[in-house]
């Protein structure tokens, strides 16, 4: 087996924690798949933001694509 680095076993530790969460949520129906999913949105959006601002990019841009999509699905089910 070979070696991993920290980042490596931070993230197959996060996609574990994820698919095991989601698992969970699974059982409860789509509401449940549906908090999973926005919980791991925000994960991921927290990550993208930090690899951003490591980068000298926009650290809020991908916060802006997240919020730009929640408000298109949000329109389209509100009344």
């Amino acid at each position: 087996m070979a070696a991993q680095t920290k980042a490596e076993r931070q993230a197959l530790n996060r996609l574990a924690h994820f698919e095991r969460r989601q698992s969970e949520r699974a059982a409860r129906g789509p509401r449940g798949l549906a908090e999973s999913w926005m919980e791991r949105a925000r994960a991921v959006a927290a990550s993208r933001e930090e690899a951003a601002r490591a980068a000298g990019e926009d650290p809020e841009a991908v916060w802006n694509d997240l919020a730009r999509t929640m408000s298109t699905w949000v329109s389209r089910y509100e009344e």
